[in-house]
């Protein structure tokens, strides 16, 4: 048995197939457990939408969830699927997530940080100087390395730790996406995994070994082998996920997730249903 949490719809506009495509890829790649997390709405200070084009609108929510169910219908008894989204940590973002929540008995709600505030200093897309910065956007790609790769990297784990701080997710997405784009500081980066490490032990938060980084300039899973024997050694739980955008990429590299999981000391894989826990051996 094993599972895939993290994947999309079409509805994030980044994303392609059907709903009975992807749970056609989910049952040949062997999977036991598939999960719907799409990215989640989210508002602009003022309360407008779209936050930005990547993400489906809060009145897409019926359609999502109908997406969901013809995902459950087609899959009938041949595998379990999950319904979740993936949730953007912003300042101030708590009362939005608790909204999210209400909304439907999602089985998991995935947090992630694609957002930072930076100052003047790093770039920032200039028709929306309102609005935090996507770093990972490959718009801006390499922009910052320009500038201050120490500062995006600061500013990245602060928010990461503030997420993990503030108990609203049941998963931890990407931890290390920061490295996306290939840039990192030089020297040892236990200095920055070390106090998010604490804040997701403490809050009990699962972290998710994603393989779409090894196609990605970077090259390398999220995240990468210290910060998961951190993860291991603080007794924080894991999944393994795809962060599928295509059918063609549900399960994608599990094997290879699988064994950095092992090499990490990982043993066991965390099933989710209705936020509740359960543990498999890795495959």
């Amino acid at each position: 048995m094993n599972a895939d949490y993290h994947t999309h719809t079409p509805l994030c506009l980044h994303a392609e197939g059907t709903p009975e495509e992807y749970i056609n890829a989910a049952i040949t790649s062997g999977l036991s457990e598939y999960g719907i997390s799409c990215h989640a709405p989210q508002q602009r200070l003022d309360g407008s939408e779209p936050f930005d084009d990547w993400r489906m609108l809060s009145s897409q929510i019926p359609q999502y969830l109908q997406w969901i169910d013809a995902a459950k219908k087609h899959a009938a008894d041949k595998i379990q699927v999950r319904s979740g989204l993936e949730c953007d940590w912003l300042p101030g973002c708590e009362t939005w997530i608790q909204h999210l929540r209400e909304l439907h008995d999602w089985d998991y709600l995935i947090g992630s940080v694609h957002y930072i505030s930076p100052p003047a200093e790093i770039h920032r897309n200039p028709e929306n100087n309102d609005q935090p910065w996507d770093f990972d956007n490959p718009a801006w790609i390499g922009t910052w390395s320009k500038t201050d790769i120490n500062l995006a990297w600061d500013l990245y784990w602060k928010a990461y730790t503030e997420m993990a701080d503030s108990g609203l997710f049941d998963i931890l997405a990407h931890p290390d996406l920061i490295k996306k784009f290939g840039y990192k500081p030089e020297g040892d980066l236990t200095r920055y995994y070390e106090p998010v490490i604490n804040a997701i032990a403490t809050s009990g938060t699962i972290i998710e070994i994603n393989t779409a980084g090894l196609h990605k300039p970077c090259a390398e899973i999220y995240p990468d082998l210290t910060f998961l024997e951190l993860a291991r050694d603080a007794g924080i739980d894991i999944i393994i996920s795809s962060d599928a955008h295509h059918p063609d990429e549900v399960a994608r590299d599990r094997s290879k997730a699988s064994e950095l999981a092992k090499a990490a000391g990982y043993t066991h894989t965390t099933l989710i249903q209705q936020r509740q826990r359960s543990y498999i051996a890795i495959d």
